[in-house]
């Protein structure tokens, strides 16, 4: 079981021109019957980006993105994964140490709650947190 970082979700929003390797990674998920799972933080992320978009002026791109996000909430309706006491405690654990980059330590508090393994290309902003990691991008 997986769960799927931000910019893994992205890249595969590209489909044909998306990197061969996220393709290879969504593929074999999709044969092996492999769950795929996203974070809220994810969500968040995205809609942030929608946002920045649309405050810039470019409403044709933050129309499009709003469809995606919108076919991205429908596909993982049933695999979002809250942020909850469970990972608030894990996350607030995984700080101290690594006080950088506090959203994707929330996405790694998610994973390591859930016993996923996390496919990003971030690899330096989880290592050393005790996750498997998996770069499709490689």
């Amino acid at each position: 079981m997986y769960l799927v970082d931000t910019n893994v979700i992205s890249e595969a929003r590209k489909r044909d021109k998306a990197n061969r390797g996220v393709t290879r990674f969504f593929k074999m998920a999709q044969t092996s019957g492999s769950a795929l799972y996203i974070s809220v933080i994810t969500i968040g992320e995205i809609r942030r980006g929608i946002e920045l978009i649309r405050y810039r002026g470019d409403v044709r791109q933050a129309t499009q993105l709003e469809v995606w996000i919108d076919v991205i909430l429908n596909e993982f309706r049933e695999h979002i994964l809250d942020f909850c006491h469970d990972e608030a405690q894990v996350w607030g654990r995984l700080r101290v140490p690594h006080p950088e980059n506090a959203l994707d330590k929330q996405i790694a508090a998610t994973a390591l709650t859930h016993k996923l393994t996390l496919v990003t290309r971030n690899m330096s902003h989880f290592e050393g947190l005790g996750l498997t990691l998996l770069n499709p991008f490689d």
